[in-house]
């Protein structure tokens, strides 16, 4: 058969003269997905006109954030630059030097983004901040005391309830009870604020620090994600339940309505100390579709997970895995749309401590296809870019206006690059590079 791909007039002529019967028209689907349909079969087909308005995107600019001396987040206390910049693709070199700010003493790294202004619990724990990042100063916007619950700066887990609603949760001083507070972003004002309901399993003494919390609009539910933990020597070698929980929340009355427990062997979830103030560990794909990133505890290391729950559903899928071939701790995802997934991820090489570090030069990019279950390793110049040291923070940023990737890495060999992929070539170009010295953490995506 003849195949040539015509448009719909075209082919609406070779129908209405009795020409189609070899020819094909290809058509592309809202999904991505490219279908094949023989002309003589156009009466089965179903034209919409597309009234969709296009997407318009405010004008941006990116954030560069780098620490010196060593990787940063979780609380290691190092100098943190932001300088900003308005393109990462051009082959230029970065230098931090009298250019940017340092912000580690008053305000921390791990925030929230929206629009063109940040969000957090600055260092002093006492209040909300409003900032924004402007001629490579932090400016304040707007303040907030602490009204009844307070947070410590660092470890807290946030949503999104609407544009201009934002709900921060964690463990209250004592780790035995989990708090919640409503913000006003515009003025920040507290607009509510409480506690959960959900208590201390018997035999356990304390909650994860801040667990993860993710919203779904379509029904108006939270799901907080979190474990009980029993107290050990020190912070790092407490106890915690085999399982963890998925608390299905009223978004508008906080009631917690179910209390689930995830029943396959998964440790937790990625990012239960600092919720996603450093990376994304939860995405919804196009169907409604939840999915998190969680790991388990192996007598190797720590191996990644892709849980789901499904739409209308208020527990994991049994048995299901979205991160194949797993060699290490996954550590980020970002949902780039059509079942495409980047994420971060570290090579634990069978347990070998030395991969495991926050400096160690074992964390590397790869897409995720979750539609055909594959994993592929992101690749310059025909060879794999080389590992990456730095755990804690989000080093790549997706640009939907542009459809590309900014992706930043710290090899062993090389001074900190930033390279660009382009999602729908599956191109990977080199863009800026950091001057040696300064240890890459964070793009960031912000609004003019």
């Amino acid at each position: 058969m003849k195949k040539i791909i015509l448009t719909l007039m075209a082919v609406m002529a070779f129908c209405l003269n009795g020409s189609a019967q070899n020819y094909v028209m290809k058509v592309t689907l809202n999904n991505g997905d490219v279908k094949e349909i023989p002309a003589n079969d156009i009466t089965n087909v179903t034209f919409v006109k597309d009234s969709s308005t296009p997407v318009e995107y405010a004008p941006y600019h990116f954030d560069l954030v780098v620490t010196i001396g060593k990787q940063g987040g979780m609380g290691r206390n190092v100098p943190t630059i932001v300088q900003s910049r308005d393109k990462l693709s051009e082959g230029a070199t970065v230098d931090f030097k009298n250019v940017g700010a340092e912000i580690n003493s008053t305000y921390t790294m791990e925030t929230i983004l929206k629009g063109k202004y940040y969000y957090q619990v600055p260092v002093s724990s006492d209040r909300f901040s409003k900032l924004q990042f402007k001629g490579n100063q932090m400016e304040v916007v707007q303040e907030q005391p602490f009204v009844s619950n307070t947070y410590k700066s660092r470890n807290y887990t946030h949503a999104w309830l609407n544009d201009n609603t934002l709900l921060l949760m964690a463990a209250n001083g004592g780790k035995d009870a989990i708090v919640w507070t409503k913000l006003n972003a515009d003025d920040m004002r507290v607009i509510d604020e409480g506690t959960l309901s959900t208590k201390l399993l018997d035999g356990y003494d304390s909650f994860t620090t801040t667990g993860i919390v993710a919203y779904r609009k379509s029904d108006n539910k939270l799901f907080y994600f979190y474990y009980n933990k029993k107290a050990g020597t020190t912070s790092m070698n407490a106890t915690n339940e085999p399982n963890f929980h998925v608390a299905v929340i009223n978004a508008e009355t906080m009631a917690v309505e179910q209390d689930n427990i995830n029943t396959d062997k998964v440790a937790e979830m990625a990012g239960s100390a600092y919720g996603e103030l450093l990376q994304q560990t939860v995405f919804f794909d196009e169907d409604d579709n939840l999915y998190l990133a969680a790991f388990d505890k192996t007598s190797v290391g720590e191996e990644g997970k892709l849980l789901r729950i499904k739409k209308g559903e208020y527990n994991f899928e049994a048995g299901y895995n979205g991160f194949p071939n797993a060699d290490g701790k996954l550590l980020t995802v970002q949902y780039l749309g059509n079942g495409k997934v980047f994420i971060y991820s570290r090579f634990d090489d069978g347990g070998n401590k030395k991969n495991t570090a926050i400096d160690s030069y074992s964390h590397y990019y790869s897409l995720l296809d979750l539609k055909a279950g594959t994993r592929t390793r992101m690749s310059f110049n025909g060879a794999e870019i080389p590992y990456s040291s730095g755990r804690f923070a989000q080093r790549s940023a997706y640009a939907p206006a542009e459809n590309k990737v900014y992706f930043g890495v710290n090899t062993e060999t090389a001074a900190p690059s930033v390279y660009v992929y382009d999602v729908a070539t599956g191109n990977v170009s080199k863009g800026v590079d950091v001057v040696e010295g300064y240890y890459f953490e964070q793009i960031r995506i912000v609004e003019d």
